[in-house]
């Protein structure tokens, strides 16, 4: 879950760097007092996300705003659904406007695009993760939103897990040097995941008793060898070429987990509008 006053921090940063001075527009128009009703409509179909983000960017400007939400994250909603009623200030109204979208269109595009990468997993004992190749500043509502999608997450920054790539490996002259380095300087409550590109790398990470194993850009048929080899010694981790198209075949490879960028960087933004 996002915590309250990270979520009310973040929120007050984009509204002080939308609104600067003042909001020339709104303020020659609608007076303090002014009343409106709005609605919040979905234009297309997809999953909602980020519906605490929405509701605190207007709870900042005004405590005279209520919002009556019709759905709640996570909920599929279709193209002309009405999301939520609006009622207070129009000028608070037209002030949050677009940084309320902003967030709630994001976060539900995300969403939507994770549940698109599980659905085709399917029944499969399988879960798609995020990975770090987040919006900086924007991390946590990112991952939210993967999770919200039915998703599952990855180390949330460098410090959650030790993860041995293949830089880490040519720097540390082999993937038994790298593996010793990081045990010696790693606490007992971390776990060690090693990216293998070869099953050559794979077998000399067996032994070393490390707690989960990426397969880095391995074609299907060596996946499945590596899987076999592994042998639930580890949890097996597959990752890269993972679009729609691949990752169903992925997942019958018998990996664990499939990490994808794609849920996160490529997903489009939702659209969702806000109609006084």
């Amino acid at each position: 879950m996002l915590s309250k006053f990270f979520v009310e921090d973040h929120v007050k940063a984009a509204l002080m760097e939308d609104i600067g001075f003042g909001d020339v527009t709104t303020e020659s128009i609608v007076g303090e007092d002014e009343i409106f009703e709005a609605f919040l409509a979905a234009r297309c179909d997809g999953i909602i996300c980020g519906l605490e983000v929405f509701k605190t960017v207007f709870k900042i400007l005004s405590d005279k705003i209520c919002i009556n939400f019709e759905v709640k994250d996570g909920d599929a909603i279709k193209k002309g659904d009405i999301l939520a009623k609006i009622k207070g200030p129009g000028k608070y109204l037209l002030l949050g406007e677009r940084v309320a979208l902003n967030y709630i269109q994001r976060m539900s595009g995300i969403a939507t695009e994770t549940n698109k990468y599980q659905k085709a997993i399917g029944n499969l004992p399988c879960k798609i993760v995020d990975t770090r190749k987040t919006t900086p500043g924007f991390r946590a509502f990112e991952k939210y939103s993967v999770k919200i999608g039915g998703g599952a997450l990855h180390r949330f920054n460098l410090s959650d897990c030790a993860m041995i790539k293949d830089n880490h490996i040519k720097v540390a002259g082999s993937v038994t040097n790298a593996v010793k380095k990081v045990r010696e300087n790693l606490s007992h409550a971390h776990k060690i995941e090693l990216e293998c590109d070869t099953l050559e790398q794979v077998k000399e990470a067996l032994p070393l008793g490390v707690d989960i194993i990426m397969l880095d850009n391995m074609d299907l048929n060596t996946m499945k060898e590596a899987v076999k080899l592994i042998d639930h010694k580890a949890v097996v981790e597959a990752s890269g070429n993972v679009n729609l198209d691949t990752v169903r075949a992925i997942a019958e490879c018998g990996v664990d987990i499939i990490s994808s960028s794609a849920i996160v960087a490529k997903a489009p933004t939702l659209d969702i509008a806000l109609d006084m």
